[in-house]
Protein backbone atom coordinates (compact mmCIF):
# COMPACT_ATOMS: atom_id res chain seq x y z
CA UNK A 1 0.00 0.00 0.00
CA UNK A 2 1.06 3.61 -0.66
CA UNK A 3 -0.57 6.56 0.00
CA UNK A 4 -1.02 7.17 -3.66
CA UNK A 5 -3.07 3.65 -4.67
CA UNK A 6 -4.83 2.02 -1.58
CA UNK A 7 -7.78 0.06 -0.85
CA UNK A 8 -10.66 1.71 0.13
CA UNK A 9 -14.19 0.99 1.18
CA UNK A 10 -16.76 3.65 1.19
CA UNK A 11 -19.71 2.91 3.70
CA UNK A 12 -23.27 5.31 3.16
CA UNK A 13 -26.56 4.63 3.06
CA UNK A 14 -26.93 7.45 -0.30
CA UNK A 15 -25.94 6.26 -3.59
CA UNK A 16 -25.00 9.93 -4.84
CA UNK A 17 -22.95 10.17 -1.78
CA UNK A 18 -20.94 6.97 -2.62
CA UNK A 19 -20.84 7.39 -5.95
CA UNK A 20 -19.30 11.35 -5.11
CA UNK A 21 -16.99 9.46 -2.89
CA UNK A 22 -16.13 6.40 -5.66
CA UNK A 23 -15.50 8.91 -8.70
CA UNK A 24 -12.92 10.90 -6.58
CA UNK A 25 -11.28 7.80 -4.96
CA UNK A 26 -10.42 6.54 -7.74
CA UNK A 27 -8.98 9.73 -9.54
CA UNK A 28 -6.92 9.73 -6.88
CA UNK A 29 -5.37 6.03 -7.90
CA UNK A 30 -7.30 4.04 -5.55
CA UNK A 31 -9.17 0.52 -5.31
CA UNK A 32 -12.76 1.39 -4.21
CA UNK A 33 -15.58 -1.17 -2.69
CA UNK A 34 -19.31 0.54 -2.07
CA UNK A 35 -21.39 -0.47 0.66
CA UNK A 36 -25.18 0.81 1.47
CA UNK A 37 -24.82 -0.11 5.00
CA UNK A 38 -22.87 -1.62 7.69
CA UNK A 39 -23.87 -5.26 7.55
CA UNK A 40 -22.61 -5.27 3.53
CA UNK A 41 -19.33 -3.15 5.01
CA UNK A 42 -18.53 -6.20 7.32
CA UNK A 43 -18.88 -8.91 3.96
CA UNK A 44 -16.38 -6.45 2.14
CA UNK A 45 -14.02 -6.66 5.53
CA UNK A 46 -14.48 -10.86 5.30
CA UNK A 47 -13.38 -11.48 2.64
CA UNK A 48 -10.84 -9.10 1.25
CA UNK A 49 -7.83 -6.43 3.01
CA UNK A 50 -8.86 -3.08 3.38
CA UNK A 51 -6.42 -0.63 3.75
CA UNK A 52 -8.80 2.78 4.67
CA UNK A 53 -12.95 3.18 5.36
CA UNK A 54 -14.74 5.86 4.80
CA UNK A 55 -17.99 5.94 6.41
CA UNK A 56 -21.10 7.39 7.13
CA UNK A 57 -21.99 8.47 10.88
CA UNK A 58 -25.57 8.25 10.32
CA UNK A 59 -27.12 5.00 8.79
CA UNK A 60 -30.02 3.06 8.74
CA UNK A 61 -30.21 0.00 11.38
CA UNK A 62 -26.49 -0.07 12.67
CA UNK A 63 -24.53 3.05 12.65
CA UNK A 64 -21.07 4.24 11.43
CA UNK A 65 -19.47 4.14 14.85
CA UNK A 66 -20.56 0.37 15.49
CA UNK A 67 -18.56 -0.02 12.18
CA UNK A 68 -15.71 1.88 13.57
CA UNK A 69 -15.55 -1.06 16.76
CA UNK A 70 -15.94 -3.33 14.25
CA UNK A 71 -13.29 -2.27 12.28
CA UNK A 72 -10.89 -1.78 15.78
CA UNK A 73 -11.70 -4.83 16.95
CA UNK A 74 -11.13 -6.91 14.28
CA UNK A 75 -9.07 -5.42 11.70
CA UNK A 76 -5.84 -4.15 12.92
CA UNK A 77 -3.97 -1.91 10.51
CA UNK A 78 -7.06 -0.44 8.76
CA UNK A 79 -7.57 3.20 8.62
CA UNK A 80 -10.78 5.01 9.19
CA UNK A 81 -12.67 8.52 8.07
CA UNK A 82 -15.51 9.17 10.02
CA UNK A 83 -18.05 11.50 7.35
CA UNK A 84 -21.17 13.09 8.89
CA UNK A 85 -22.97 15.88 7.79
CA UNK A 86 -24.02 16.32 11.69
CA UNK A 87 -20.69 17.71 12.47
CA UNK A 88 -19.72 18.95 16.13
CA UNK A 89 -16.33 19.46 17.83
CA UNK A 90 -17.57 16.87 20.78
CA UNK A 91 -18.91 14.56 17.74
CA UNK A 92 -15.49 14.41 16.66
CA UNK A 93 -13.45 14.33 19.85
CA UNK A 94 -15.67 11.14 20.72
CA UNK A 95 -14.93 9.51 17.72
CA UNK A 96 -11.41 9.97 17.11
CA UNK A 97 -11.27 8.37 20.75
CA UNK A 98 -13.27 5.12 19.80
CA UNK A 99 -9.90 5.15 16.77
CA UNK A 100 -11.29 7.39 14.26
CA UNK A 101 -7.81 8.43 12.17
CA UNK A 102 -9.88 11.81 10.77
CA UNK A 103 -13.47 13.06 10.67
CA UNK A 104 -14.83 15.24 7.81
CA UNK A 105 -17.99 17.09 7.92
CA UNK A 106 -20.38 17.63 5.00
CA UNK A 107 -20.13 19.47 3.09
CA UNK A 108 -16.26 18.53 1.71
CA UNK A 109 -14.55 19.88 -0.75
CA UNK A 110 -12.54 17.35 -3.11
CA UNK A 111 -9.52 19.01 -1.51
CA UNK A 112 -10.53 18.35 1.58
CA UNK A 113 -11.55 15.07 1.10
CA UNK A 114 -7.84 14.77 -0.48
CA UNK A 115 -5.59 15.91 2.74
CA UNK A 116 -8.27 13.61 4.70
CA UNK A 117 -7.59 10.51 3.21
CA UNK A 118 -3.81 11.06 2.68
CA UNK A 119 -3.52 12.00 6.35
CA UNK A 120 -5.76 8.78 6.97
CA UNK A 121 -3.52 6.73 5.22
CA UNK A 122 -0.13 7.93 6.35
CA UNK A 123 -1.27 6.60 9.62
CA UNK A 124 -1.85 3.22 8.54
CA UNK A 125 1.47 2.76 6.94
CA UNK A 126 2.81 4.06 10.32
CA UNK A 127 1.50 1.81 12.39
CA UNK A 128 2.36 -1.44 10.28
CA UNK A 129 6.11 -0.06 9.47
CA UNK A 130 6.48 -0.19 13.65
CA UNK A 131 6.32 -3.89 13.31
CA UNK A 132 8.91 -3.80 10.16
CA UNK A 133 11.75 -6.21 11.87
CA UNK A 134 13.90 -4.78 8.91
CA UNK A 135 17.48 -3.14 10.93
CA UNK A 136 18.46 0.38 9.83
CA UNK A 137 21.54 2.16 10.18
CA UNK A 138 21.02 5.23 12.69
CA UNK A 139 20.68 8.89 11.41
CA UNK A 140 23.29 11.10 12.36
CA UNK A 141 23.39 12.39 15.99
CA UNK A 142 21.40 9.23 17.16
CA UNK A 143 23.15 6.41 18.35
CA UNK A 144 21.93 2.72 19.81
CA UNK A 145 21.47 -0.86 18.22
CA UNK A 146 18.30 -1.87 20.30
CA UNK A 147 14.88 -3.12 19.24
CA UNK A 148 13.39 0.14 21.17
CA UNK A 149 15.97 2.19 18.74
CA UNK A 150 15.29 0.78 15.47
CA UNK A 151 11.60 1.64 15.73
CA UNK A 152 12.85 4.89 16.38
CA UNK A 153 14.57 4.86 13.21
CA UNK A 154 11.76 3.17 11.23
CA UNK A 155 9.40 6.22 12.47
CA UNK A 156 11.87 9.06 11.50
CA UNK A 157 12.25 7.22 8.18
CA UNK A 158 8.51 7.63 7.53
CA UNK A 159 7.89 10.91 9.05
CA UNK A 160 10.72 12.42 6.57
CA UNK A 161 8.79 11.17 3.89
CA UNK A 162 5.51 12.77 4.77
CA UNK A 163 4.39 16.78 5.72
CA UNK A 164 2.22 15.62 8.59
CA UNK A 165 3.02 17.01 12.10
CA UNK A 166 4.69 14.56 14.19
CA UNK A 167 3.84 14.64 18.15
CA UNK A 168 7.74 13.27 20.03
CA UNK A 169 6.96 11.61 23.13
CA UNK A 170 9.67 10.70 25.89
CA UNK A 171 11.61 11.24 29.48
CA UNK A 172 13.70 14.47 29.39
CA UNK A 173 17.24 13.82 28.13
CA UNK A 174 16.07 11.13 25.72
CA UNK A 175 17.32 12.89 22.86
CA UNK A 176 13.52 14.44 21.10
CA UNK A 177 15.27 17.36 19.87
CA UNK A 178 17.80 14.98 17.65
CA UNK A 179 14.84 12.74 16.25
CA UNK A 180 13.55 15.96 15.03
CA UNK A 181 16.43 17.27 13.50
CA UNK A 182 16.70 14.18 11.88
CA UNK A 183 13.28 14.32 10.49
CA UNK A 184 13.78 17.78 9.06
CA UNK A 185 17.32 17.26 7.70
CA UNK A 186 16.18 13.68 6.03
CA UNK A 187 13.04 15.22 4.54
CA UNK A 188 12.25 17.54 1.19
CA UNK A 189 12.24 20.71 3.77
CA UNK A 190 16.31 20.06 4.46
CA UNK A 191 17.47 23.18 2.64
CA UNK A 192 15.37 25.14 4.76
CA UNK A 193 15.35 26.30 7.98
CA UNK A 194 15.00 23.81 11.59
CA UNK A 195 13.77 26.62 14.63
CA UNK A 196 13.42 24.58 17.79
CA UNK A 197 11.62 26.86 20.69
CA UNK A 198 11.50 25.47 24.13
CA UNK A 199 7.54 26.91 24.53
CA UNK A 200 8.50 26.53 28.19
CA UNK A 201 11.12 29.05 28.55
CA UNK A 202 9.18 31.85 26.87
CA UNK A 203 7.06 33.82 29.41
CA UNK A 204 3.15 33.47 28.86
CA UNK A 205 2.89 36.35 27.94
CA UNK A 206 5.10 36.68 25.17
CA UNK A 207 4.64 33.59 23.75
CA UNK A 208 1.64 34.18 21.20
CA UNK A 209 3.67 37.27 19.96
CA UNK A 210 7.06 35.23 19.89
CA UNK A 211 4.90 32.55 18.04
CA UNK A 212 2.79 34.26 15.59
CA UNK A 213 4.38 37.61 15.49
CA UNK A 214 2.88 41.50 16.09
CA UNK A 215 1.94 44.58 14.58
CA UNK A 216 3.94 47.80 15.74
CA UNK A 217 1.90 49.00 18.38
CA UNK A 218 0.41 45.97 19.50
CA UNK A 219 1.49 46.44 23.03
CA UNK A 220 3.14 48.67 25.08
CA UNK A 221 6.51 48.38 24.10
CA UNK A 222 5.85 47.02 20.47
CA UNK A 223 7.06 49.40 18.71
CA UNK A 224 7.80 47.81 14.96
CA UNK A 225 6.16 45.27 13.56
CA UNK A 226 7.99 41.53 14.35
CA UNK A 227 7.59 38.24 12.88
CA UNK A 228 7.24 35.76 14.93
CA UNK A 229 8.91 31.69 14.93
CA UNK A 230 5.86 30.58 11.96
CA UNK A 231 6.88 33.24 10.01
CA UNK A 232 10.99 32.35 10.16
CA UNK A 233 10.25 29.17 9.48
CA UNK A 234 8.94 29.36 6.32
CA UNK A 235 9.14 26.32 3.82
CA UNK A 236 11.11 24.85 6.96
CA UNK A 237 10.20 23.08 10.32
CA UNK A 238 9.40 24.33 13.77
CA UNK A 239 9.87 22.15 16.28
CA UNK A 240 7.73 23.10 19.66
CA UNK A 241 9.89 21.80 22.57
CA UNK A 242 7.54 21.20 25.71
CA UNK A 243 4.61 21.89 23.79
CA UNK A 244 2.25 21.28 27.24
CA UNK A 245 3.19 24.63 28.34
CA UNK A 246 1.68 26.76 25.81
CA UNK A 247 -1.36 28.96 27.33
CA UNK A 248 -4.84 28.29 26.47
CA UNK A 249 -5.11 30.77 23.95
CA UNK A 250 -2.09 29.69 22.79
CA UNK A 251 -2.95 27.08 21.94
CA UNK A 252 -6.07 27.94 20.34
CA UNK A 253 -4.15 29.93 17.59
CA UNK A 254 -1.30 27.18 16.88
CA UNK A 255 -4.56 24.96 16.19
CA UNK A 256 -5.63 27.32 13.61
CA UNK A 257 -2.58 27.35 12.31
CA UNK A 258 -2.48 24.20 11.63
CA UNK A 259 -5.52 23.85 10.50
CA UNK A 260 -5.77 26.68 8.01
CA UNK A 261 -1.92 27.22 7.49
CA UNK A 262 -1.96 30.72 8.55
CA UNK A 263 -1.09 32.69 11.59
CA UNK A 264 -2.42 35.82 12.97
CA UNK A 265 -0.01 38.07 14.49
CA UNK A 266 -1.12 39.93 17.47
CA UNK A 267 -2.37 43.65 16.96
CA UNK A 268 -2.90 42.70 12.95
CA UNK A 269 -6.13 42.90 10.77
CA UNK A 270 -5.32 39.65 8.65
CA UNK A 271 -4.00 36.64 9.12
CA UNK A 272 -0.77 35.32 6.98
CA UNK A 273 -0.31 32.27 5.01
CA UNK A 274 2.84 30.10 5.65
CA UNK A 275 4.25 26.73 4.63
CA UNK A 276 5.53 25.24 7.94
CA UNK A 277 6.09 21.76 8.79
CA UNK A 278 5.40 21.43 12.81
CA UNK A 279 6.95 18.81 14.95
CA UNK A 280 6.25 19.31 18.86
CA UNK A 281 7.63 17.30 21.46
CA UNK A 282 6.80 16.90 25.47
CA UNK A 283 7.96 14.59 28.17
CA UNK A 284 4.53 14.92 29.62
CA UNK A 285 1.31 13.01 29.36
CA UNK A 286 -0.18 15.13 26.52
CA UNK A 287 -3.25 12.40 25.98
CA UNK A 288 -4.46 12.47 29.90
CA UNK A 289 -4.17 16.68 29.72
CA UNK A 290 -6.41 16.48 27.17
CA UNK A 291 -8.68 13.78 28.90
CA UNK A 292 -8.21 15.86 32.14
CA UNK A 293 -9.08 19.14 30.22
CA UNK A 294 -5.69 20.78 30.84
CA UNK A 295 -4.49 20.85 27.03
CA UNK A 296 -6.90 21.00 24.37
CA UNK A 297 -8.49 17.64 22.75
CA UNK A 298 -8.76 19.03 19.19
CA UNK A 299 -4.78 20.29 19.04
CA UNK A 300 -4.05 16.93 20.56
CA UNK A 301 -5.14 14.74 18.06
CA UNK A 302 -4.45 17.51 15.56
CA UNK A 303 -0.45 16.93 16.55
CA UNK A 304 -0.91 13.25 17.01
CA UNK A 305 -0.68 12.37 13.47
CA UNK A 306 2.51 10.74 13.42
CA UNK A 307 3.59 10.18 16.93
CA UNK A 308 7.35 9.00 18.19
CA UNK A 309 7.91 7.83 21.40
CA UNK A 310 11.65 7.59 22.79
CA UNK A 311 13.07 4.88 25.18
CA UNK A 312 14.23 5.84 28.07
CA UNK A 313 17.87 4.76 28.57
CA UNK A 314 16.71 2.44 31.40
CA UNK A 315 15.08 0.46 28.78
CA UNK A 316 17.89 -0.11 26.41
CA UNK A 317 21.11 -0.86 28.76
CA UNK A 318 23.01 -2.19 25.38
CA UNK A 319 22.69 0.96 24.16
CA UNK A 320 24.33 2.64 26.92
CA UNK A 321 27.73 0.98 26.98
CA UNK A 322 27.40 2.07 23.01
CA UNK A 323 26.83 5.84 23.83
CA UNK A 324 29.45 5.80 26.58
CA UNK A 325 32.10 4.72 24.20
CA UNK A 326 31.04 6.94 21.87
CA UNK A 327 30.94 10.32 24.33
CA UNK A 328 34.40 9.34 25.98
CA UNK A 329 35.66 8.90 21.95
CA UNK A 330 34.36 12.63 21.15
CA UNK A 331 35.42 14.29 24.74
CA UNK A 332 38.82 12.97 24.52
CA UNK A 333 39.15 14.15 20.88
CA UNK A 334 38.23 17.35 22.06
CA UNK A 335 40.11 17.98 25.19
CA UNK A 336 43.03 16.45 22.85
CA UNK A 337 44.02 13.86 25.66
CA UNK A 338 43.82 9.77 25.11
CA UNK A 339 40.85 8.43 25.90
CA UNK A 340 40.52 6.82 29.34
CA UNK A 341 39.97 3.02 29.05
CA UNK A 342 36.65 2.00 31.68
CA UNK A 343 36.92 -1.51 33.21
CA UNK A 344 34.83 -4.19 33.59
CA UNK A 345 33.61 -3.25 36.72
CA UNK A 346 32.42 0.03 35.29
CA UNK A 347 30.80 -1.08 32.33
CA UNK A 348 28.45 -3.24 34.41
CA UNK A 349 27.96 -0.45 37.21
CA UNK A 350 26.83 1.67 33.83
CA UNK A 351 24.82 -0.36 32.39
CA UNK A 352 22.99 -1.22 35.59
CA UNK A 353 22.03 2.20 36.14
CA UNK A 354 18.95 3.64 36.23
CA UNK A 355 19.59 7.15 34.12
CA UNK A 356 17.36 9.73 35.53
CA UNK A 357 18.84 12.11 33.51
CA UNK A 358 18.77 9.88 30.47
CA UNK A 359 21.41 10.25 27.45
CA UNK A 360 22.30 13.76 28.49
CA UNK A 361 23.31 12.76 32.16
CA UNK A 362 25.04 9.79 30.60
CA UNK A 363 26.81 12.80 28.59
CA UNK A 364 27.71 15.12 31.61
CA UNK A 365 29.00 12.20 33.46
CA UNK A 366 31.89 11.24 30.56
CA UNK A 367 32.86 14.61 30.26
CA UNK A 368 33.43 14.86 33.72
CA UNK A 369 35.42 11.51 33.52
CA UNK A 370 37.58 12.24 31.09
CA UNK A 371 39.13 15.28 33.11
CA UNK A 372 39.45 13.59 36.65
CA UNK A 373 40.17 9.80 35.41
CA UNK A 374 43.37 9.17 37.05
CA UNK A 375 46.11 6.86 35.15
CA UNK A 376 44.17 6.53 31.65
CA UNK A 377 41.46 4.28 33.43
CA UNK A 378 38.29 4.48 34.32
CA UNK A 379 36.76 2.31 37.39
CA UNK A 380 33.92 1.87 39.94
CA UNK A 381 35.86 4.68 42.55
CA UNK A 382 35.44 7.29 39.33
CA UNK A 383 31.76 6.77 38.97
CA UNK A 384 29.09 8.80 41.61
CA UNK A 385 28.87 6.72 44.57
CA UNK A 386 24.96 5.37 43.03
CA UNK A 387 26.70 3.83 40.17
CA UNK A 388 28.70 2.00 42.33
CA UNK A 389 26.23 -0.16 43.28
CA UNK A 390 24.29 -2.83 41.67
CA UNK A 391 20.99 -4.00 41.98
CA UNK A 392 20.07 -7.48 43.54
CA UNK A 393 18.93 -10.22 40.97
CA UNK A 394 15.22 -11.43 41.14
CA UNK A 395 15.95 -14.34 42.84
CA UNK A 396 17.20 -12.55 45.95
CA UNK A 397 20.53 -11.14 47.32
CA UNK A 398 21.72 -8.21 48.78
CA UNK A 399 22.85 -4.66 46.93
CA UNK A 400 26.72 -5.12 46.72
CA UNK A 401 29.56 -2.38 45.53
CA UNK A 402 29.86 -2.95 41.73
CA UNK A 403 33.07 -5.44 41.44
CA UNK A 404 33.30 -5.86 45.40
CA UNK A 405 31.84 -7.92 47.74
CA UNK A 406 28.20 -8.19 49.38
CA UNK A 407 27.94 -5.60 52.67
CA UNK A 408 26.46 -7.12 55.45
CA UNK A 409 22.80 -6.01 56.64
CA UNK A 410 22.13 -4.63 53.27
CA UNK A 411 18.88 -4.61 51.80
CA UNK A 412 17.80 -4.51 48.25
CA UNK A 413 16.96 -1.10 47.12
CA UNK A 414 14.31 -0.51 43.95
CA UNK A 415 15.40 1.97 40.87
CA UNK A 416 13.17 4.66 42.85
CA UNK A 417 15.32 4.90 45.95
CA UNK A 418 18.56 4.65 44.08
CA UNK A 419 17.48 7.35 41.91
CA UNK A 420 16.37 9.68 45.08
CA UNK A 421 19.80 8.95 47.02
CA UNK A 422 21.19 9.89 44.02
CA UNK A 423 20.12 13.15 43.79
CA UNK A 424 19.92 14.57 47.25
CA UNK A 425 23.72 13.18 47.31
CA UNK A 426 24.61 14.99 43.47
CA UNK A 427 22.30 18.17 45.49
CA UNK A 428 24.71 17.71 48.55
CA UNK A 429 28.00 17.63 46.88
CA UNK A 430 26.72 20.91 45.70
CA UNK A 431 25.22 22.45 48.48
CA UNK A 432 21.57 22.12 47.68
CA UNK A 433 22.45 24.32 44.67
CA UNK A 434 19.22 23.17 42.35
CA UNK A 435 20.57 24.65 39.37
CA UNK A 436 24.06 23.20 39.52
CA UNK A 437 22.28 19.76 40.51
CA UNK A 438 20.25 19.80 37.37
CA UNK A 439 23.43 20.27 35.26
CA UNK A 440 25.59 17.08 36.70
CA UNK A 441 22.44 15.10 36.63
CA UNK A 442 21.50 15.65 32.66
CA UNK A 443 17.95 16.98 33.72
CA UNK A 444 16.16 20.44 34.09
CA UNK A 445 15.26 22.17 37.19
CA UNK A 446 11.56 21.75 36.68
CA UNK A 447 11.96 17.91 36.09
CA UNK A 448 14.74 17.86 39.81
CA UNK A 449 11.58 19.73 41.22
CA UNK A 450 9.04 17.25 40.20
CA UNK A 451 11.36 14.31 41.26
CA UNK A 452 11.76 15.81 44.81
CA UNK A 453 8.48 16.32 45.09
CA UNK A 454 7.77 12.75 44.40
CA UNK A 455 10.28 11.73 47.29
CA UNK A 456 8.81 14.14 49.53
CA UNK A 457 12.11 16.25 49.26
CA UNK A 458 12.48 19.70 49.39
CA UNK A 459 16.08 19.25 48.08
CA UNK A 460 17.96 19.72 51.03
CA UNK A 461 19.52 22.72 52.11
CA UNK A 462 17.30 25.21 52.55
CA UNK A 463 16.21 24.89 48.88
CA UNK A 464 19.54 26.92 48.09
CA UNK A 465 18.28 26.78 44.19
CA UNK A 466 20.50 29.65 42.55
CA UNK A 467 22.88 30.13 45.39
CA UNK A 468 26.63 29.94 43.82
Amino acid sequence: MTTDSARILVVDDSPGTREVLDRNLRAEGHQVRSAANVAAALEVLGREPIDLVVTDMRMPGADGMELVRHVRDHCRGTGIIMVTGFATVGGAVSAMREGVDDYLPKPFSEDELRHAVRTALERVRHRRDIDDPGPLEAPDGLIGTSAAMQRVYRLIGRAANTGVPVLITGESGTGKELVARAIHYRGPRASAAFLAVNCAAIPETLIESELFGHAKGAFTGAAAARDGFFVAAEGGTLFLDEVAELSPIAQAKLLRALQEKTVHAVGADRPRAVDVRVIAATNKDLEGLARDGKFREDLFFRLHVLPIELPPLREREEDAVLLFRHFLASAAEQDSVPAPRPTDAAIEALRRYSWPGNVRELQNLVQRLVIFADAGVIDTVDLPTVMRYVIATPSGGSLRPAGGTASVGERPRTLREVEVGHIRAVLESVGGNKTKAAAILGIDRKSLREKLKVAGDSGGKGDRADTP
